[in-house]
């Protein structure tokens, strides 16, 4: 029996391959942190960048997230995504090490650093493409919103040693020889990754394979047409965008200039915030127990941004002020947690096996492509309006994501456990149009999941791969 195919939970601690994972990616997480202090350290202490030459080494870290449906579309055609994940690793690996390499013979430039976070960014992505799909297979579905917490509560916990981490080997080391560590953590995370068995679903027959766009068109209709994902897009990318318009550089510069914060303070304010993601991380299966995984997913579409309005409207003494930005990011921290473990747990449900790669490429073009749109108009608004009605326009804009989740299925899906079906509504069952039998032993699902594929769905043929006329959608 595979692992998708148990209903009852497991203890995950006791799953050898999970926690060979989990560890993986807590040391690379650790790594990351590192990493996103030293390039601009190196930027500015060896090459003397100036800001704008700085921000353009964070923008090349995300450029290549606007190929993900293309990328998405080509792994998923892939039979070992987990040799694609244990490549991207090492990909990374080696760009990391040319800067320490190119720093000892003096020969760092400008272009290499960009180029280096131009390529850790692509290899990123390819490793993010292919993990739905590994993740799927390695972690029971009962299980999914546990691992979720655990892998969301290592990430948090990466954001609250790695600073302290980092600075310390960048001070010791100097940035470019701190850049190692990372190189090695991906170096672990490979070998972990690469140790980790999986129930590979068998290869379809041998067929003409439709086009790469066609296959990446075929990724983004799926989410379109699919009133979970639809939704939890809508939502995701709405909150994305606002919680960029205020930017951690918004809230930072508002915190000195308008709250009269210290550079010490404002720390401690964030160092805060990420217990506040981690405590979030932690209790998310709990909340999720209690509340109903739709409504979890609800209340921290709605915590996530809305907190970022005490910040705004903080004042009084030095101590209000800074509790007020230091409750913000708790708040938002523990919000951030409940929606992303039981959003990406859902999804890891709902999404069948044909489709998770290019599904995830299409999802992650639309969500983090708009992020960069929201933090420049976030900079245009606090130019025009001042940062204070600036920060509240996004917690306000925000915390409003929560009316694509309203009428959608999303708040009545109580569970992912097939014991404990939610109701579909009576109107999506009546347009549901007939359905191709799925493999069980692809993706099990509860009576309440069947309607929303045969309303989402349609005709689509998954041991084909291929849509049988273009989607309406």
């Amino acid at each position: 029996m595979s692992a998708t195919d148990q209903a009852l939970p497991v203890s995950l601690w006791r799953d050898q391959r999970f926690r060979r994972f989990w560890a993986g990616q807590s040391i690379s997480q650790v790594g990351d942190r590192i990493t996103e202090l030293a390039l601009p350290l190196i930027a500015v202490g060896a090459l003397h960048a100036s800001a704008n030459e700085v921000a353009w080494l964070t923008a090349l870290i995300w450029t290549p997230n606007l190929l993900a449906i293309v990328l998405g579309a080509w792994v998923d055609d892939r039979v070992h995504k987990r040799r694609l994940m244990v490549l991207a690793d090492l990909v990374r690996a080696a760009v990391l090490l040319s800067l320490p390499a190119a720093y000892l013979l003096g020969a760092v430039t400008l272009s290499q650093l960009y180029a280096v976070a131009l390529l850790t960014g692509a290899a990123g992505v390819l490793f993010n493409t292919a993990y739905p799909p590994f993740f799927a297979h390695l972690v029971p579905r009962s299980s999914y919103v546990d691992a979720n917490s655990k892998l969301s509560a290592s990430r948090s916990a990466s954001y609250v040693a790695g600073p302290a981490i980092g600075g310390a080997l960048v001070q010791a080391l100097t940035a470019p020889v701190a850049v190692v560590v990372d190189a090695l953590t991906f170096l672990a995370s490979a070998i972990l990754v690469g140790r980790v068995s999986i129930d590979q679903p068998p290869a379809a027959p041998d067929q003409a394979t439709p086009p790469l766009l066609r296959r990446a068109r075929e990724g983004l209709a799926f989410v379109v047409r699919h009133p979970v994902l639809q939704a939890s897009l809508g939502c995701a990318a709405t909150v994305n965008f606002f919680t960029f318009v205020a930017g951690s550089g918004l809230i930072v510069l508002f915190a000195n200039r308008d709250l009269g914060l210290t550079a010490g303070v404002i720390g401690m304010a964030f160092g805060i915030g990420a217990t506040g993601s981690l405590l979030g991380a932690v209790i998310a299966p709990k909340v999720s127990r209690r509340l109903g995984v739709g409504r979890s997913i609800v209340v921290g579409a709605v915590l996530f941004p809305a907190p970022i309005a005490i910040a705004a409207a903080a004042g009084g003494p030095v101590w209000a002020r800074a509790g007020a930005l230091a409750l913000a990011e708790f708040l938002s921290g523990v919000g951030v947690m409940l929606f992303d473990v039981n959003l990406n747990s859902l999804q890891a449900d709902v999404i069948p096996d044909g489709m998770r790669s290019r599904v995830a490429g299409a999802y992650s073009t639309i969500n983090y492509g708009i992020r960069p749109v929201g933090a420049v108009l976030g900079g245009l608004l606090a130019t025009l309006i001042g940062l204070r009605a600036t920060l509240l326009i996004a917690a306000v804009g925000g915390a409003l994501s929560l009316l694509w989740l309203l009428p959608s299925p999303i708040p009545r899906i109580r569970s992912l456990t097939p014991d404990n079906p939610v109701a579909p509504d009576s109107d999506t069952d009546s347009d549901a149009r007939p359905l191709p039998s799925w493999p069980a032993a692809e993706h099990p699902a509860t009576d309440s999941f069947e309607a929303i594929r045969r309303s989402a769905i349609g005709d689509w043929h998954l041991s084909e791969g291929t849509w049988p006329s273009p989607p309406s959608g």
